[in-house]
């Protein structure tokens, strides 16, 4: 009983200040998700070099950090775009940083700090540009808060169906518990819960907001497992434990981690 309290508690105080910063100001936005990012960083080296030396080398956070500013602040208008293109500098000046290592340089450590630069900075960057995305000048509130929506009702109608119905399974090598009936009852709430958010939020259509919702529903699924295999390949049940009940920043973004980029693409294409 104390663990649902914990849980439920825990998820008040997650969806309070989450949509609470979307709907205060882009910038509390950009404030709230730098802190996510940071952690998110710290929970993903951890579990990608478990086992290897110097996983904690603060250039690795500092340079994620960077990443995040440019693409985030570029998102919301406080820098040109064109900035962005220092991402490239931080790319090379990680290999740098390693290549000049005193302490037997290795490539694994640039490919798995690379990697966590695209799988965690980059996609937290872009969901500050998802304010003003499109040929929309004004901030989408309504949209961003969407997003959220549609892939939590995917989240825990899955969840919710696969406990109770689940008998084949999805993907069982990566992650036992998840079955095609839960991610088809999933995908069917959240596409109804994309239609009631085109009767309020019309800056984009019906027909836009169902392929939205697809495509956040495909793309979340996707990134689940590969948190689950990143888990799994670690040997831990959680990435972390800042949100009691609940686990890390990536248990918590894993789905939204990987539909964002998609997310983003989409919206500046219609």
């Amino acid at each position: 009983m104390k663990d649902i309290y914990t849980r439920t508690l825990t998820g008040i105080v997650f969806l309070i200040v989450v949509l609470g910063s979307i709907i205060l100001d882009p910038l509390a936005f950009f404030i709230v998700f730098s802190f996510f990012t940071f952690v998110g960083l710290r929970e993903f080296y951890g579990l990608s070099r478990k086992d290897q030396k110097n996983k904690n080398n603060i250039e690795y956070y500092v340079f994620g950090i960077l990443i995040y500013i440019l693409i985030g602040l570029s998102g919301i208008g406080y820098i040109d775009v064109r900035n962005t293109a220092f991402i490239f500098v931080i790319f090379f000046l990680q290999i740098a940083f390693e290549i000049f290592r005193k302490d037997n340089p290795d490539w694994k450590n640039i490919s798995t700090s690379l990697t966590g630069y695209i799988y965690v900075a980059i996609p937290f960057g872009l969901m500050n540009s998802l304010f003003y995305t499109g040929a929309i000048n004004e901030p989408r509130y309504g949209i961003l808060i969407g997003i959220f929506l549609v892939i939590w009702t995917s989240d825990v109608f899955a969840y919710l169906v696969g406990s109770m119905i689940g008998k084949h399974r999805l993907f069982e090598r990566i992650s036992p518990k998840k079955s095609w009936e839960g991610s088809f009852g999933g995908l069917i709430m959240a596409m109804i819960a994309g239609y009631i958010l085109s009767i309020y939020v019309t800056q984009l259509s019906v027909l836009e907001w169902m392929i939205l919702t697809l495509i956040i529903v495909v793309s979340g699924t996707i990134g689940d497992l590969v948190e689950s295999l990143l888990k799994r390949n670690a040997g831990v049940k959680d990435s972390g434990t800042i949100f009691p009940g609940h686990g890390g920043v990536l248990d918590r973004f894993d789905s939204i981690i990987f539909a964002t980029p998609m997310v983003f693409v989409y919206l500046n294409l219609i």
